[in-house]
């Protein structure tokens, strides 16, 4: 299963984006991931889908938008519209409105052609996601509380990620991406990726080094 990395644009320098996101591809990124966060479901405000549409002519990678958002149906539409090529949104926000909530948004999402997945948080068990894995193309497990780069990877979400990867393979998709976001770095990954993740999403390790292109590498190994 190919390894792939998605630097979290959520480090990166706000007043150069775009020389950012041109880096990072230049450097071995595989993906870029997009933290949306609206000052509802979690604290800071960070951007929307202008910023996606500003990026998007900048770079071939497919961009990752992670919507950490209050009512995520609603935003689908823009994202989509802005070049968005996976949209992952929050089973706890969409839990909050109703108990199809969840499988809505994910199947508006499908309907525009895009990749749609599914987010944990910590305190989510990951068993509360698995009636929608035969509908997503991606899983993302935080291994940190969604909110604020920077913060140290919960030793608790590995056994979360090899419980998402064997249900996966007993539903037949054993293949499936597996992401996990918080805390990854060179220290960590290996035991990580060994767990049954395959994505992995890097914003202050890939953009605080000095040299990005050999972090990138180090974290796909």
């Amino acid at each position: 299963m190919k390894i792939k990395i998605a630097p979290s644009i959520l480090s990166a320098d706000f007043s150069n984006m775009g020389a950012a996101v041109k880096k990072i591809e230049q450097c071995g990124a595989d993906l870029i991931h997009c933290d949306v966060m609206d000052g509802s479901f979690v604290e800071p405000i960070t951007f929307g889908a202008q910023m996606l549409k500003n990026i998007r002519p900048l770079t071939k990678l497919p961009l990752d938008a992670h919507l950490m958002i209050e009512h995520p149906k609603t935003q689908v539409k823009f994202f989509v519209e802005a070049g968005a090529d996976i949209i992952t949104v929050h089973y706890k926000a969409c839990a909050k409105i109703s108990e199809t909530y969840l499988e809505e948004t994910l199947r508006l999402i499908k309907s525009y052609g895009v990749k749609c997945g599914v987010v944990v948080n910590p305190d989510v068990p990951v068993e509360n996601i698995f009636p929608v894995f035969p509908l997503v193309d991606m899983v993302l497990i935080m291994s940190v509380y969604p909110g604020y780069g920077g913060q140290k990877f919960i030793p608790e979400t590995l056994e979360k990620i090899k419980k998402a990867r064997q249900f996966a393979a007993n539903i037949g998709k054993p293949d499936m991406d597996i992401e996990v976001d918080g805390g990854v770095n060179e220290d960590n990954a290996a035991t990580i990726k060994a767990a049954g993740a395959n994505v992995l999403v890097a914003g202050s390790a890939v953009f605080n080094s000095s040299n990005m292109q050999k972090t990138i590498a180090e974290l796909k190994i």
